[in-house]
């Protein structure tokens, strides 16, 4: 199959809205797709490489060479390309892989050159999400769409689902060999997802009254982990495999009552006394296997579902019965929680543990099974909403979908104390100036209208050269910012930046002088204020 097949299919998706309309040309494309094409061009349709690291970056695709006239570029070609790039290190590296994108991108028409950067810079905008790709695959190979589901939910990824439905000679093949995946210990499967809901009062009201499991959101990593006999295993929510960077996580797995089991939870790092401490060192040392962290910073696992153990599989079973197994086997690392149907004793959990330091809720249907990889009705997540009044410093140019909009934004808070002096410096391509502290920047939220609308309103705000992948503009606008927190960061020069920030709405009603302050941003650094409670 040609690369622009894939990328016409793209363009197709992007523009329009149309579940129904997206499923179509979904369906079209993988019905001319060829079983050993499916791996690759499913992964495509979702907006990514195979290759989690090519060594590419923005920088690599500023100057691209002159496009193709025709195309020729087919996808197992292009996956062989970027394999090849990803393979590359050491010295002379940085050369050949330039070398080999060259080549790439030389062979590629005006279209492919678009999508193949929107695929290396991770702004394929399409809506080709993966539950959209499964529909499609269930209705090409004739088979129910819920079987599909599962199987992917099973197999921890929606390629070898997708090439084993479609390569069978008709649906009860099909059916057959999706059937085949099952729960493997060892092998891990898609995560149960949360929606979200505005507060808890609205988050248990979804369930009609009935009793649900609010359960503490700790600030932690994802993990599931696998253990079967002595050999464990501990995958994060990408599904990557982080078993060697965290022994302790290992050594309470080992030592559990059971001979297999798979299970569900976090894992964060806790001071002395037991609080947690700040997000990111927690992702630092799950990041690494440096020695010296690991025996500063301890990680401690805290689950909150099983879906295994010693040779029963809990899938199917309701959430009471698999909590049942859970505080039977791992009592000291259960997550606390509550069971309740009164919205107000949800609310006083919450702001318990929101006080300790947690993220936030997850409010749960008592009865549902565990729905790995989907983000449906059975669980909702609550989190307070913090937003901001920050001011836009600088903006880039946008890719993929957005070639053509100025996109993602610089954001800034306002020097309340002038303790910032910055004139003559850059920070991330722009200008920095006294008065003005950098703490983040964001392409989330934005609406097509509000693309086009900051297009013209930054390059109208413009200070110096518009050409170029950053435009510094003057600090007058004022956008309203929701983000998850606030963390310490060495990289910005205030000390610190925003968690998961996405743009609310801009303010024609403020001025630039009533933004929010630096100081105000270092109020709501984490704090140990309370402790987590390993009471089931």
């Amino acid at each position: 199959m040609l690369l622009a097949d894939v990328a016409a299919t793209s363009a197709g998706l992007a523009a329009t809205r149309s579940r129904l309309a997206k499923r179509a040309l979904l369906v079209d494309l993988l019905r001319r797709t060829g079983p050993e094409e499916v791996p690759v061009v499913a992964r495509y349709l979702a907006g990514e490489l195979r290759q989690r690291r090519t060594g590419l970056g923005w920088r690599s695709l500023r100057d691209l060479p002159p496009p193709a006239a025709e195309p020729s570029l087919d996808v197992l070609a292009v996956d062989a390309a970027f394999e090849r790039m990803a393979g590359l290190s050491g010295p002379g590296s940085a050369g050949a892989r330039a070398a080999l994108a060259a080549d790439l991108f030389g062979a590629a028409t005006v279209d492919e050159q678009r999508f193949l950067a929107g695929l290396v810079s991770g702004e394929v905008r399409q809506g080709a999400l993966d539950a959209l790709l499964l529909d499609a695959v269930a209705e090409a190979a004739g088979v129910p769409v819920a079987t599909v589901r599962r199987a992917a939910m099973l197999a921890g990824a929606s390629e070898p689902v997708a090439e084993a439905a479609l390569a069978a000679p008709d649906p009860e093949a099909a059916r057959a060999a999706l059937d085949a995946f099952g729960l493997a210990v060892g092998r891990p499967v898609r995560p149960m997802l949360a929606a979200s809901a505005p507060d808890v009062p609205a988050a248990v009201a979804g369930f009609d009254g009935r009793a649900v499991v609010v359960d503490a959101k700790l600030d932690g990593i994802r993990i599931q982990v696998h253990r079967d006999g002595d050999d464990v295993r501990v995958y994060t929510r990408s599904l990557d495999d982080i078993t060697a960077r965290v022994p302790e996580v290992v050594a309470a797995a080992l030592a559990l009552p059971v001979r297999s089991v798979v299970l569900d939870g976090e894992a964060l790092a806790l001071d002395d006394a037991g609080r947690p401490r700040p997000f990111q060192e927690t992702a630092a040392r799950s990041a690494t296997r440096d020695a010296e962290l690991a025996a500063t910073t301890a990680l401690h696992p805290f689950f909150f579902d099983v879906l295994h153990r010693d040779g029963v599989d809990l899938l199917d079973a309701p959430l009471t019965e698999r909590l049942a197994v859970l505080d039977a086997i791992a009592p000291d690392h259960a997550v606390e929680r509550v069971v309740t149907a009164d919205p107000d004793v949800a609310q006083q959990a919450f702001a318990g543990w929101v006080a300790a330091g947690q993220e936030g809720v997850i409010v749960k249907d008592a009865a549902a099974p565990y729905e790995a990889g989907r983000r449906g009705g059975a669980w909702v997540k609550v989190k307070p909403r913090h937003t901001l009044d920050l001011v836009v410093l600088a903006v880039e140019r946008g890719s993929g979908r957005r070639v053509g909009s100025l996109s993602n934004i610089h954001l800034g808070a306002r020097d309340g104390d002038g303790g910032f002096v910055m004139l003559g410096k850059t920070f991330e391509g722009a200008e920095l100036r006294t008065g003005w502290v950098p703490v983040g920047k964001t392409f989330k939220g934005m609406t097509d209208a509000m693309l086009a609308w900051q297009t013209q309103r930054f390059l109208d705000l413009a200070e110096g050269p518009t050409d170029g992948d950053v435009i510094q503009v003057r600090p007058e606008q004022v956008v309203e910012v929701a983000f998850d927190g606030v963390q310490r960061s060495s990289r910005y020069p205030g000390g610190l930046a925003l968690r998961f920030a996405r743009v609310v709405r801009y303010r024609e009603d403020r001025q630039p002088e009533e933004a929010d302050t630096i100081e105000t941003l270092q109020s709501l650094l984490p704090r140990p204020t309370g402790s987590v409670s390993h009471q089931a």
